[in-house]
């Protein structure tokens, strides 16, 4: 019986190390990549032309590519160890996920339609509707499953864009469409950009009426409120924010190429190019085991306030190229 009991601990314990192991291998947060040369050798390689459109929607399919093809795939609907112990990839996910949707539905909206009296392009209409589903489902249809059928969608979509013979799927790069693109991600950054800065608490006044003496809210909000981050939360809003920032810096490679006529018309491209620097600062390697929370000024560091320094920056240029883009 004592035998018995050493020999089930013993296989207990290495059970124990080989999901550890695994999951420490699973941790690691993908590399960045050229997303122009990823764009020429998937062209060269599928016999297309690198159009308008063709280097962004690469940069899509890439980043939903990363996203289920990363050593263990995608972990966030996972229900089996390690992936079910494991939260800072699935928040790293759920970030570069809400990216990919903002973008998806841009080009449904906005890149891939002349007018608003346009039609919207059907295989971008599948993708965007695909990519919607909940990000941890793991029932039919599984969240992998309404992933790759979007990735499919946005192929066909890139094919078409190359294609001589197909005039109906198009990509419009203008400025007034990029101008909509980056007033969506300004939300999505302010959004992140509080949430990190929440991690020392802070005091907001409420100023959702401020600016018109005619505005009206739905329920009475106290004049100021404590915003504080829970400590078990804090490392999933740091990881989110990373995850955000990488895909949004991929994204917006492409739109450099993309619209550079655009840009350089309106001399923005060495902003744009600022944006995209801030947000490679984002991925700088992190030497601590834990995401450390001091209090401001304190003895010890706080990552969540180093992020949300870099993503505040990023959202400030996004607001001055959007102005840059309104302007004639």
């Amino acid at each position: 019986m004592n035998i018995n009991t050493k020999s089930i601990s013993a296989v207990l314990i290495g059970i124990i190390l080989i999901i550890g192991l695994i999951g420490f291998w699973w941790g690691f947060e993908p590399d960045t990549f050229d997303v122009d040369a990823r764009a020429t050798a998937v062209a060269e390689q599928n016999n297309e032309r690198v159009v308008t459109g063709y280097t962004t929607t690469t940069a899509l399919i890439s980043v939903l590519e990363t996203l289920l093809d990363k050593p263990g795939g995608y972990l966030s609907n996972d229900v089996m160890p390690p992936g079910v112990l494991m939260d800072n990839i699935p928040s790293w996910e759920f970030g570069a996920l809400e990216m990919s949707r903002d973008l998806a539905l841009a080009m449904r909206k906005d890149l891939s339609r002349s007018q608003s009296q346009s039609l919207e392009n059907e295989q971008l209409v599948k993708a965007q509707t695909s990519l919607s589903i909940d990000s941890e489902r793991w029932l039919l249809p599984s969240s992998e499953g309404e992933y790759e059928k979007a990735l499919a969608q946005l192929r066909t979509y890139r094919t078409q864009l190359s294609s001589l013979s197909d005039s109906g799927s198009q990509f419009y790069a203008r400025a007034d469409n990029l101008r909509d693109y980056l007033k969506q991600i300004e939300k999505r950054l302010g959004s992140l950009s509080q949430r990190l800065s929440a991690s020392v608490g802070t005091e907001s006044l409420n100023v959702g009426l401020a600016g018109d003496s005619a505005a009206r809210q739905s329920t009475p909000q106290a004049e100021k409120v404590i915003n504080k981050t829970g400590w078990f939360q804090l490392d999933n809003n740091f990881y989110q924010a990373r995850g955000a920032s990488w895909a949004l810096l991929h994204f917006l490679k492409g739109i450099e190429t993309d619209f550079e006529d655009v840009l350089q018309k309106k001399n923005a491209t060495v902003s744009l190019q600022q944006i995209i620097r801030e947000l490679e600062a984002t991925q700088g390697p992190v030497y601590s085991p834990v995401i450390l929370n001091g209090d401001g000024f304190g003895f010890l560091a706080n990552h969540s306030l180093v992020m949300a320094n870099y993503v505040s920056r990023a959202n400030a240029a996004l607001i001055e190229l959007s102005e840059l883009l309104n302007q004639g």
